[in-house]
């Protein structure tokens, strides 16, 4: 349930629920970023045949951004896509079991997943790597996706938590319905 649900429902989001949606207007705000970027390149460079300084590095940083931050949107949500004919097959309580171990088994992919990253970010600075034109240090973009990622953690633990202990708090409607 978004925060504007929650409101025309008469429900108040405590703060759990209120970073939610901050990570997921975060993530909405690096798609703009992103698309920003790659109309205003291409604008610059069809129209006026000049280009922004180091656009190809700010267009690919910002997105693995884009991606880390993605990925913390759709952890909380469940609505990245899926196949499963065994969920599907089982019970209620056979599916709750099959979402808390899928969720427990990406909690410890994505917290290794983050802490590789780290490592990247802490390399990244020591090697001063620059941008090309504008020698600009990539360090803080990595940082900005490390963060992202640091955020899918903590929505995942908080997702198997709600799973395990409060199921009535997630999302009662499914993102998709299934295809007959």
């Amino acid at each position: 349930m978004t925060a504007a649900e929650r409101r025309q429902a008469g429900m108040t989001a405590n703060a759990m629920d209120r970073f939610i949606d901050g990570i997921e207007l975060a993530a909405a705000a690096f798609i703009g970023i992103v698309a920003i970027d790659i109309f205003v390149s291409v604008l610059l460079r069809y129209l006026f045949n000049a280009s922004i300084p180091d656009s190809y590095d700010f267009g690919r940083l910002l997105l693995g951004i884009l991606i880390f931050w993605g990925i913390a949107a759709t952890s909380y949500r469940g609505g990245h896509i899926t196949v499963d004919l065994v969920w599907a097959a089982a019970g209620p309580r056979g599916k709750r079991t099959i979402d808390i171990f899928a969720t427990l088994v990406l909690l410890f992919v994505v917290t290794v997943q983050t802490a590789m990253l780290f490592d990247k970010v802490r390399s990244t600075r020591a090697d001063h790597v620059l941008t090309y034109d504008l020698h600009l240090p990539t360090w803080p973009f990595f940082a900005v996706a490390w963060a992202g990622d640091v955020s899918a953690v903590i929505l995942i633990a908080v997702r198997t938590y709600r799973l395990i202990f409060h199921l009535e708090k997630l999302s009662s409607e499914p993102i998709a319905k299934a295809v007959e």
